[in-house]
């Protein structure tokens, strides 16, 4: 009899809400990255929580925790299926990657896996090379691939994500086939893959290329997205040079947590976060790193999701 009662007055709780306190966040709170420390993700995911604790923020801080690993499924595979849906373990998003792998089939997620919370950049796809390299535009790279079929060796994060995205419109645009190469370690080790001469280039995220070309490693030829970004204005479109590339693999990065998670808690994190991401020491943190920003609130990135959700199930089945 007690437990019916206890049953009954847990259930009263939930439906009343009184079972999320409303001082929420009451702890610090964890959010799992699915790409190795000093990549992209990573560096964004880092600067965009750093005034988390500010009063006018959450008040509580938020640790990152990095599970890298198949281009994002070990971590996001965790998320779906072993993360509680607490409110204090979060997760960042990468899109078009995790619709991309889920629409490929072998992991535990999709879309309904998820409650997005907020979004925080749109980081396009780029062609790199080493700053020695021979090739000095897209031209220069679809002539040796064109010359040499399979020979051009190409590294990204992972396969399925951006990367390899905009790899596979390239090859289709261009009529070429590239030896893509997914490496373990997410954008920095596909961008240390670059610098070192493993690859013969490489398909990468701007900000990571924005910071390696500052420091005189790689040389940017093209941009896979619809305009030439603020960051690098002398770099032109996939599309300036004659490919038919499109933004479907710009990155676009934000946070979620684990279907389940009770209402009150998305809805205090989906008023608060996107302020927090627009924090001006944010902004300028960003800025100076190469970092593209652009915050969404909950309900655009629902759509975002689905738009991208029915870009990508044309896009892959024709690739």
């Amino acid at each position: 009899m007690k437990r019916v009662i206890a049953g009954a007055a847990l259930a009263l709780m939930s439906l009343t809400g009184a079972a999320v306190p409303e001082e929420y966040p009451e702890r610090p709170l964890m959010m799992m990255v699915s790409y190795g420390a000093g990549g992209a993700t990573d560096f964004q995911a880092r600067i965009v929580t750093m005034t988390a604790g500010n009063e006018d923020a959450l008040g509580m801080p938020i640790a990152i925790i990095n599970k890298p690993g198949a281009g994002g499924r070990v971590g996001w595979n965790w998320f779906a299926t072993q993360a509680d849906p607490d409110g204090y373990t979060l997760a960042a998003y990468n899109v078009p990657h995790f619709i991309a792998q889920s629409i490929k089939g072998g992991v535990e997620y999709s879309t309904d896996s998820f409650e997005p919370i907020a979004n925080w950049g749109a980081d396009p796809a780029v062609f790199v090379v080493g700053a020695d390299s021979e090739f000095n535009s897209m031209e220069d790279v679809v002539a040796y691939a064109k010359e040499n079929p399979g020979k051009l060796t190409v590294s990204g994060a992972g396969l399925f994500v951006g990367h390899h995205i905009a790899a596979l419109q390239i090859d289709k645009a261009a009529g070429t086939k590239m030896a893509y190469i997914p490496t373990k370690g997410g954008g920095a080790a596909a961008m240390k893959a670059v610098i070192a001469g493993e690859v013969m280039g490489g398909i990468n995220n701007l900000s990571d290329a924005f910071r390696a070309q500052e420091a005189g490693n790689v040389k940017i030829l093209g941009v896979a997205d619809l305009e030439r970004s603020a960051f690098l204005p002398g770099v032109p479109t996939m599309m300036e040079q004659g490919l038919e590339v499109d933004n479907s693999s710009v990155n676009f990065r934000g946070v979620m947590v684990p279907k389940g998670t009770p209402p009150e808690v998305i809805e205090k994190l989906a008023a608060t976060v996107p302020e927090m991401f627009a924090n001006s020491r944010v902004s300028k943190k960003m800025e100076a790193g190469g970092s593209p920003m652009h915050i969404m609130t909950r309900d655009e990135v629902i759509e975002m999701w689905a738009q991208r959700q029915q870009t990508l199930n044309e896009l892959l089945a024709g690739l």
